[in-house]
């Protein structure tokens, strides 16, 4: 404890005004580099001009970079949260504060989540709180199988947000896109061809507005997800559903498909991985909520591993994805119960991080420490995959971030309360 006291006290000098990112290295950690690879201990990480230039063993630091003991304790790359709504809602039962969907809107495809993200968001600042630095939002099904154009952002405590507006595309096959298409599958399926059929007639000035069922700036959403140019995020959760997702390139090539959901993707793991399609599977699905989830296990996330699949780790609740460290570290512990399928340490830490920051379309740049890098840098007080463990200290590009929001304001202002004492709005 009194080596991260030291840590966190040489931090809060160095960084008092963190307005700008600083030339900077920790000592002596366990390094989690996020790539797939076992922590290594006794290591260092070196970050100038915001940007990852060393992680590792026998690291020189130079004399012109301010150096930091940080023995007992672990450092990572910043957590990347691959579905969530952060930063769209504040309280989910007021309407006025909840841009998640919209139902009542003439237009499905062609809403972007980009406009309407709150920085200041106290979801923002928990997820934060937990070691979370990058993002993938995506809005909610509101009239329409489509629900619109999602965003990937990063947590900094600014309000700049958003890294890469309309990032993606997201669809619903499942049983939710069968009620909105009017009952069932099939009709989900003729949508959605039909959709995509009149965006690239859009595309090649063919399309006809009087005929078309979308709206203009719908087909015209559409347009980069039959090019390829954005992600298709498809909702869906049954291994027939996921098959019939599969052949939809047999029509449209281009498409660059992502399945989210997929509790039964471990029954057609190798059909996925021939497919080279990835997957942000649930991360607690252990046992069937709906009729598509019948065969859901908590062993899908390894089975699909094993075959070849590329898999990052959902968060059970999207507004506030603070558990991803939990749902990998319970992976790591299948590994140790007879007939269950889990992932090493490695593998479960990343599919939180480098794998999802992968399949969002950031590249080598986000969720891990290797040479150039984001410097997106959290520092835990323990094993981050054992319950328990808390970041001590956040980076994002080199800045340190706060720490605190409404939650740990609450904590620290009863926490030592005295029971005689009544809460202090009482105090009139």
């Amino acid at each position: 404890m009194k080596r991260l006291l030291k840590l966190a006290a040489s931090a809060l000098a160095i960084f008092a005004a963190p307005a700008a990112a600083q030339d900077f290295a920790i000592t002596g950690a366990t390094v989690a580099t996020g790539d797939g690879s076992e922590p290594i201990e006794n290591a260092t990480v070196l970050v100038r001009g915001g940007k990852i230039v060393a992680a590792g063993r026998d690291i020189a630091v130079p004399a012109d970079v301010t150096a930091l003991d940080g023995s007992g304790t672990w450092i990572t790359p910043g957590l990347v949260a691959a579905v969530t709504d952060l930063g769209l809602v504040d309280v989910g039962a007021v309407s006025q504060s909840n841009d998640r969907s919209a139902s009542d809107s003439r237009y499905n495809a062609a809403l972007d989540v980009a406009p309407t993200i709150n920085p200041a968001s106290q979801h923002i600042k928990v997820s934060r709180n937990h070691g979370i630095t990058r993002a993938v939002v995506v809005p909610n099904q509101g009239n329409a199988i489509f629900a619109g154009q999602g965003a990937i952002i990063d947590l900094g405590a600014d309000l700049d947000a958003v890294r890469k507006p309309r990032a993606l595309q997201m669809v619903d096959l499942g049983e939710g896109g069968a009620r909105l298409a009017g009952g069932s599958r099939a009709a989900a399926h003729v949508e959605l061809h039909n959709a995509l059929a009149e965006a690239i007639a859009y595309a090649n000035n063919r399309w006809d507005g009087s005929r078309a069922m979308l709206a203009r700036m719908d087909a015209k959403a559409l347009g980069p997800v039959v090019s390829g140019e954005q992600k298709l995020f498809v909702e869906v959760e049954r291994a027939s559903d996921i098959l019939a997702v599969l052949e939809l390139k047999e029509d449209f090539p281009r498409l660059d498909l992502v399945l989210v959901g997929a509790s039964e993707g471990w029954l057609v793991a190798n059909e996925i991985a021939a497919a080279g399609v990835p997957v942000i599977a649930d991360g607690l699905d252990d046992l069937p909520e709906r009729f598509e989830e019948i065969a859901s296990t908590q062993s899908n996330i390894g089975r699909m591993v094993k075959a070849g699949v590329k898999v990052a780790i959902n968060a059970a609740a999207m507004e506030n994805p603070r558990n991803l460290n939990q749902y990998a570290g319970n992976l790591v512990a299948l590994t140790r119960i007879p007939g269950a399928d889990g992932l090493s340490w490695g593998q479960a830490f990343a599919a939180i991080s480098s794998i999802p920051a992968e399949i969002a379309g950031m590249g080598s740049q986000a969720g891990v420490l290797a040479p150039g890098a984001m410097g997106d840098i959290v520092v835990w007080d323990g094993d981050p995959l054992e319950i328990g463990s808390m970041p001590v200290r956040v980076y994002i590009d080199g800045v340190e971030q706060p720490l605190d929001n409404h939650q740990s304001r609450l904590r620290d202002r009863y926490r030592d309360l005295d029971e005689s004492d009544l809460p202090k709005a009482y105090d009139w």
